[in-house]
């Protein structure tokens, strides 16, 4: 028995050994770790479980039956991550490049099918060189079993795709339909296809990181939704990330203890917007002041910074954040806002974490570039996905809310539960003076007059108490009381009940 334990501990040492000694010196020299030791850094101590650990691959073309190391290139399992269980892959670069085979893709699949049927989040860790060439077509149909399973898994799991390294061709799809994407600086990379073959058809000549490193995804692409600095640095992100996540679509967010008092005042919002309606101010600090201990993981901060989205908790418990921030473009909406606010709507909502809405918006975006890229449609994606939504809203207007972007940003006439506002907001179908223009157009020359129906449309529209007259604001708070209004709307709300008609799907307007 003895001889036999020792041959499974010998088995055991082969396939934690990867592509060997010299292949992980490499890795570690790039400023890479290998998959098992982000696995180890990533769940917590001692909770992995591991599968397939002795699966081989079984092709026999171009010399591979001579060329097998167990585990095929990709580590599998189950494990916690503070207590949570989580399933995850982590590809590892020391076995064929970290290459997708039949079998390397199978291994993937069972996670997933084993995720779906208890209902746990999946986390894949990608760093491969894509498709395995000497498999052929069996690659590809590899790649697309896993992204049938991508596509099934979607608003019933949580899926995270943490890209350590190259991420190239088909291999880029399956974390493209995941629910987010976090890379590591200088070390990932993402495109469909490569420099070499872009110099090729195109005759540009690009480097690997200007085409597809972490700033061009997290600042210019939106693909990716936040870098960090090193392997270490984005694994314990991920762990923190990962305590603001439900395990399913069928589980409430996850409460945490919390030593911030939900009542607690915050006086300097009271003078946190300027006596100026033009001059801004950040509203990061607003949302710091709001949520538990000052606690905000904020998604895609590089990209679209005219809106700002992420989480936070209220009373220990998650919450999605959509804010405009007045320091960049006013805080309008543009195509770009749009989408990563939609997107970012749409998850919270597959997942039953309420929705806290802060609005400081002037409108949308002018301009033909808004108008020639879509604008409409763009902007109609962040109306559906407020409307469709049926987790707690609660809304906040704290300056401006002009036009269309005033309905679009939560309203209660999209279904916003609980709507506030602040004794200077100004709800409005625009601005005063771009009013008073079109109003009194023929006074326009003489300062006088229109400086006198500037002051009579602000007295009458600058003001959210119109609004409130209507009922389309709830209430009219203090800025110190923000906080304590706001976690006992969510509190109020923690029951509510609300189904959408029954429909195959919905077809938003993509």
């Amino acid at each position: 028995m003895k001889e036999i334990l020792d041959q499974l501990e010998d088995r055991r040492a082969r396939a934690r050994l990867g592509g060997g000694q010299k292949r992980i010196d490499a890795q570690h020299k790039r400023g890479k770790l290998t998959a098992r030791e982000r696995i180890e850094v990533l769940l917590d101590e001692g909770s992995f479980e591991e599968f397939d650990m002795f699966v081989e691959h079984r092709a026999t073309e171009f010399g591979m039956e001579s060329q097998k190391i167990p585990g095929d290139g990709v580590v599998t399992g189950w494990g916690t991550i503070n207590g949570r269980k989580v399933f995850l892959f982590s590809q590892d670069f020391t076995v064929f490049g970290g290459s997708l085979s039949e079998t390397h893709a199978k291994k993937i699949s069972k996670i997933m099918d084993m995720a779906m049927k208890v209902g746990a989040p999946v986390i894949g860790l990608n760093d491969s060189g894509g498709a395995r060439i000497q498999e052929g077509v069996d690659s590809l149909a590899g790649y697309a079993d896993v992204f049938t399973r991508n596509v099934l898994a979607s608003g019933v799991i949580p899926q995270i795709s943490v890209i350590m390294g190259p991420c190239a061709g088909g291999a880029v799809y399956s974390p493209a339909m995941t629910d987010f994407i976090f890379m590591v600086k200088d070390t990932s990379y993402m495109f469909v296809t490569g420099p070499d073959v872009v110099k090729t058809v195109t005759g540009e000549v690009v480097t690997a990181e200007d085409l597809g490193g972490a700033k061009t995804h997290t600042s210019k692409s939106s693909v990716a939704d936040k870098a960090f600095e090193n392997d270490v640095e984005t694994l314990l992100q991920m762990r923190r990330f990962y305590d603001f996540l439900p395990l399913n679509n069928k589980e409430l967010p996850p409460q945490r203890p919390s030593f911030d008092e939900p009542d607690r005042v915050e006086m300097s919002l009271d003078t946190l917007v300027p006596d100026n309606p033009n001059k801004p101010y950040d509203m990061h600090e607003l949302i710091e002041k709001l949520v538990d201990e000052g606690d905000f993981f904020e998604i895609q901060p590089d990209f679209a910074k005219n809106i700002i989205v992420g989480f936070g908790r209220i009373e220990g418990a998650s919450v999605g954040v959509v804010a405009n921030q007045p320091m960049v473009l006013a805080g309008c909406l543009d195509i770009a806002a749009s989408r990563k606010a939609a997107r970012f709507v749409r998850f919270c909502d597959c997942f039953n974490i309420p929705i806290v809405t802060l609005v400081d918006v002037p409108g949308f975006l002018p301009g033909t570039a808004q108008e020639y890229g879509g604008l409409i449609k763009q902007g109609a994606k962040l109306l559906f996905a407020y409307t469709e939504a049926t987790v707690p809203k609660v809304t906040v207007i704290t300056r401006k809310a002009y036009g269309g972007a005033y309905d679009v940003m939560s309203s209660k006439h999209i279904r916003g539960d609980v709507n506030y506002a602040w004794p200077r907001a100004e709800i409005a179908v625009m601005g005063a003076k771009g009013a008073v223009e079109i109003i009194f157009r023929k006074d326009i020359g003489d300062d006088e007059k229109i400086a006198s129906h500037t002051k009579d449309y602000e007295d009458r529209f600058a003001n959210p108490f119109i609004a409130a007259q209507r009922g389309f604001i709830d209430e009219v708070i203090l800025p110190h009381n923000t906080r304590v209004r706001v976690a006992r709307a969510l509190s109020m709300l923690k029951d509510k009940a609300v189904e959408n008609p029954w429909k195959k799907h919905d077809n938003i307007p993509l």
